[in-house]
């Protein structure tokens, strides 16, 4: 008989700790688990889920004035915030409680509670304590919001889903994939909407025709963006408004402003001091190559270790945790080639090296390209375009990085990812016979290199 209440007791019920939890109860592993905020995780409750939803929402309004090209007479439409807003709630619970039957039902305990650590084998939960003989912290990310003055007036992604009214005009100040986001949400929705970033361009660390190709796109659907500027004060008004006063002296008169300026690990409370636990700087758990920290029975993943903030790879961390933990087996979460989408409006969905990157690496490059106007918007009457962009390695003919903005990037670099895992070359991508007519053939009829 077992020394401690469980053989694994797991502080967080995101993405990584459940499937962790799961898996491991599945393989007879006596498993606690416990989470007092969002069960399912960011993602589910104020992440990826309902902002896909958002997104969908807002891009109904383009959706009904490229009808009319095409015969449809869709005049006198409106939109109701609170039906959006409630009907996504509704879908949210419907997603905790499945989340809740997928744990009690694999054998896991579930503790719903603030989880914290007491020692190397005892969490605390509440008034109770439980012992195990490993613990998996699992407990993700929190929105960063700065100090400035009038921080009380800002929201961050996780108040923006459950306002009470839909602004008219909205703030939004960031430069990462929620910041861009969302200020395509706000505007499809019919806010007018203004994108703050204190760099030159925003989408850090994408490749940079795509940086600049979609701000152009974004400042054609009608969000203001301005770059190399940033946020000195929030001053609530008389009338209720906010007054966001900027480093360049302007200001910007809102009735919401929402920070989107990164997410850092949710590591307060938790008791990390207490065991001595070695963290990075931003607060970050700092694991070894199996996800174990300088505490032998402690381990963490996901985005707590902040190596890559994405569900899918907490997803795998959690998978490959507990194959080492329980049936030996290495840990084999590969980073590379991890395809991503951002969800704005055109989407971009990329995979691989930037051609930045792929020059800083002295890859001997040729760089394919190609922008052109989508076949349905010859006669919707949108001016929107789209880009796709693919660096191949001269040498070996190895396809190193494909990138794409348009219209359901993410779908079709899904595909485009499995084929740079299995090592394809731009042979292999011109052998393939497309399918026509769609946008996602135009990636194996690329036949000339860019001259650069």
């Amino acid at each position: 008989m077992s020394a401690y209440d469980f053989d694994l007791f797991v502080i967080g019920a995101g993405s990584g700790g459940v499937r962790a939890a799961r898996m491991a109860a599945a393989m007879g592993v006596k498993v606690g688990i416990t989470e007092d905020k969002y069960l399912g995780g960011t993602c589910v409750n104020v992440g990826c889920v309902p902002k896909k939803l958002f997104v969908y929402a807002s891009h109904y309004g383009e959706d009904f004035h490229d009808a009319k090209g095409f015969g449809w007479n869709v005049e006198g439409t409106s939109f109701d915030w609170p039906t959006l807003r409630d009907n996504k709630n509704a879908e949210i619970q419907r997603l905790n409680g499945i989340y809740r039957n997928l744990l009690v039902n694999s054998g896991c305990t579930l503790i719903e509670g603030h989880g914290s650590l007491v020692d190397e084998h005892t969490v605390k939960v509440g008034d109770s304590t439980y012992t195990a003989e490993r613990i998996l912290v699992a407990v993700g990310g929190w929105p960063f919001v700065p100090d400035i003055p009038g921080k009380e007036h800002i929201i961050s992604s996780n108040e923006v889903f459950y306002l009470d009214e839909f602004p008219k005009r909205a703030v939004v100040v960031g430069g990462g994939y929620i910041a861009v986001e969302f200020a395509g949400i706000f505007a499809g929705l019919g806010a007018q909407t203004s994108l703050i970033y204190r760099g030159d361009m925003f989408l850090r660390g994408f490749d940079n025709d795509v940086r600049e190709f979609t701000a152009a796109e974004v400042a054609k659907k009608g969000v203001d963006l301005k770059f190399s500027v940033n946020v000195e004060a929030v001053e609530k008004q008389a009338d209720g408004s906010l007054r966001v006063s900027l480093t360049d002296g302007s200001t910007i008169d809102a009735d919401c402003v929402m920070y989107a300026t990164g997410r850092v690990p949710r590591v307060e409370g938790l008791g990390l001091e207490n065991l001595g636990i070695e963290q990075q700087a931003n607060g970050a758990i700092i694991v070894n190559d199996t996800f174990q920290t300088n505490v032998p029975s402690v381990y963490a993943v996901g985005d707590v270790i902040d190596r890559i903030q994405l569900t899918p790879v907490a997803l795998a961390e959690g998978m490959a945790l507990v194959k080492h933990l329980y049936q030996g087996q290495d840990i084999n979460v590969d980073y590379n080639l991890i395809p991503t989408a951002v969800f704005c409006q055109p989407n971009i969905g990329t995979v691989g090296l930037t051609e930045e990157q792929a020059r800083a690496q002295n890859h001997d490059i040729d760089i394919y390209r190609s922008e052109f106007r989508a076949m349905k918007h010859t006669i919707s009457g949108s001016e929107e375009r789209t880009l796709m962009k693919m660096i191949v390695d001269k040498a070996t003919d190895k396809v190193l990085g494909v990138h794409m903005v348009g219209p359901d990037a993410g779908e079709i670099i899904q595909g485009i990812g499995i084929a740079l895992k299995a090592g394809a070359t731009k042979a292999v991508f011109d052998s393939t016979i497309g399918i026509h007519p769609t946008a996602a053939e135009e990636f194996v009829t690329m036949r000339e290199p860019v001259k650069q």
